[in-house]
């Protein structure tokens, strides 16, 4: 190995430390399938709860499923703390979401998005909610495309990723 590839990787090492050991507040963002049975819901929404009792902040986006889950966990901790950006503008976002979504203090939207294809604007919505965190929970079937890219980018960016299989 070179010396400068182990420089790289001591680097990405102690970054992954740092953020690791660090004991104050940290930006998590938490992404995940539309497709997650009822129960792995409550999961999702039980660990945001206590991400965000813990002083964490969350990031996610506005997607029925991981997401919904995720902002309703953050929601009953602390509101405060929780930021979603939409992939396009919020009249865009299915019936069923806009209701939670009109509750979020913290809430992006993406208007210029609106002519893209839901998966183009969902990829660059999660390039933007990755750029904005310390650390990735991710949660994705092995086909889920745009969110095992959005792993790969978190990771080349070195932030913490952590990837659950639903299958």
């Amino acid at each position: 190995m070179s010396q400068s590839t182990d420089l790289i990787n001591l680097d990405t090492l102690a970054q992954e430390l740092a953020t690791i050991q660090q004991t104050g507040s940290k930006r998590i963002a938490l992404l995940g399938s539309r497709h997650v049975p009822i129960t792995h819901q409550h999961l999702i929404e039980m660990m945001t709860y206590a991400l965000v009792l813990s002083g964490n902040r969350i990031i996610t986006s506005g997607a029925t499923g991981t997401n919904s889950a995720a902002i309703r966990g953050a929601t009953r901790a602390e509101p405060n703390l929780l930021t979603v950006i939409l992939p396009q503008s919020l009249e865009r976002q299915p019936q069923e979401s806009r209701q939670q979504l009109e509750q979020v203090m913290h809430l992006v939207e993406n208007p210029s998005n609106d002519d893209l294809s839901l998966a183009e604007a969902s990829y660059l919505c999660n390039k933007e909610i990755v750029s904005r965190c310390q650390q990735l929970i991710c949660f994705a079937f092995h086909d889920s495309q745009t969110l095992l890219q959005t792993c790969k980018d978190a990771e080349e960016q070195r932030k913490v990723v952590t990837l659950f299989y639903f299958d």
